[in-house]
């Protein structure tokens, strides 16, 4: 009972949606063994719960967006609503209100991937840098192999480039309506 799921399972399940890190509900219920209508149902019977930084609901073109980008439900098989997407703090907060054993630990392994794949974008980042300090000191005292070695480390940023996108603004927006 230790590991219901495999903590990389998990991970798979996180994406970057306007460069947050969240999970789709019907990737949440899946993981807790439920419907997706009844994640929901729970949810919206805890709303106070759920404020605009723990949960919201995509819009189209977002929806669109994830499904393109993320290679998610073939055409035909996708949901007549908008998925609920969850943060770090939603998924925390949905143990309060799903109060099964194994939505209990469930939840312990999505919040160690969750951890997980935080350091990974950290670890991510202290490479880059390393890698800009690096070539910096080697730009000083290049040679006859400078092109070779220019290329080499344009090969590397192009593998390690992470898209930066803005980062939602949480709160109240007059134009979103939340459901």
């Amino acid at each position: 009972m230790n590991e219901l799921i495999p903590i990389e399972k998990a991970e798979r399940e996180i994406l970057l949606i306007l460069g947050q890190k969240v999970m789709l509900d019907r990737n949440l219920a899946r993981l807790y063994g439920i419907e997706t209508f009844n994640l929901n149902k729970a949810v919206k019977r805890n709303l106070e719960r759920f404020p605009i930084d723990f949960m919201f609901q995509l819009t189209k073109e977002e929806y669109n967006s994830v499904r393109f980008q993320n290679g998610i439900l073939e055409k035909g098989a996708h949901s007549k609503y908008l998925p609920f997407v969850f943060t770090e703090q939603g998924v925390a907060m949905l143990s309060s209100v799903l109060r099964s054993r194994r939505a209990i630990m469930v939840n312990i392994q999505i919040m160690r991937a969750f951890v997980r794949f935080k350091r990974f974008l950290e670890t991510h980042k202290e490479i880059k840098q390393k890698l800009i300090d690096l070539e910096s000191e080697f730009g000083r005292h290049l040679n006859k192999h400078d092109a070779e070695i220019a290329a080499i480390f344009e090969a590397i940023h192009k593998m390690l480039a992470i898209e930066e996108r803005p980062k939602r603004k949480i709160g109240f927006l007059a134009d979103r309506k939340n459901k």
